[in-house]
């Protein structure tokens, strides 16, 4: 299959909550690990190199964070081979924040570029999903 763009898995949510706890949310593995994977080695920094595990698939890949700015944004590479990974987060009224992660740069044939890009869509449309309404935290509001 020919492509003529390099697909780009992209998802997107409105989460009712402010953006410095979705942007912690993300960054923390104590909280990611309650909605998302299983294991985090480490907290994401700038420069930092952590692994994340996702037990109940036997899968886990390190994650490369190349650039934080602070409840605007995360860069990061992750996969073998690597991807790179962008979040970002708006500020929404009333109290609200627009998460929009964009997964691209996936290698191997056009085939194989959108099913990579496919995947990676339903996983990160999941872990939003789930940073909703992470189990064990609960509003102070």
């Amino acid at each position: 299959m020919e492509i003529r763009e390099t697909p780009t898995a992209e998802a997107g949510m409105l989460i009712r909550r402010p953006v410095g706890e979705v942007f912690e949310a993300i960054v923390d593995p104590v909280i990611t690990t309650k909605f998302w994977f299983t294991h985090g080695s480490g907290r994401l920094d700038s420069g930092k190199q952590v692994r994340w595990k996702w037990r109940m698939y036997d899968v886990s890949t390190a994650v490369d964070v190349s650039e934080i700015v602070k409840d605007r944004k995360i860069v990061m590479q992750w996969s073998d081979p690597p991807t790179t990974v962008v979040w970002t987060f708006t500020e929404m009224p009333g109290k609200a924040t627009f998460i929009e992660v964009r997964n691209f740069g996936f290698a191997g044939s056009g085939d194989e570029q959108v099913k990579e890009a496919v995947g990676s869509t339903g996983g990160l449309t999941v872990g939003l999903i789930g940073d909703r309404h992470p189990k064990g935290l609960h509003s102070s509001s």
